[in-house]
């Protein structure tokens, strides 16, 4: 499933799923378990906005380097 998914996604779409995955898990998290489950939710947003503005993503490089999967525009 893993190389189906690196064929057709970018790195970028990647973190973008991965983090949207993270919210919800954690929204369900802080609703159904703890509500201190909404540090989860507060990080994913604080490195979606440090993203934004360095460009340094440590899940995508942890992808890219667990995965392969490329940034837009590299050819695999």
């Amino acid at each position: 499933m893993v190389t189906v998914m690196k064929a057709r996604m970018s790195l970028e779409k990647a973190v973008e799923a991965f983090a949207g995955f993270m919210v919800l898990l954690s929204v369900a998290l802080t609703y159904f378990v703890d509500p201190n489950w909404i540090w989860l939710t507060i990080f994913v947003g604080a490195n979606l906005v440090q993203q934004a503005f360095t460009g340094f993503c440590p899940a995508g490089i942890i992808m890219n380097k667990l995965f392969g999967f490329k940034p837009c525009g590299k050819s695999a």
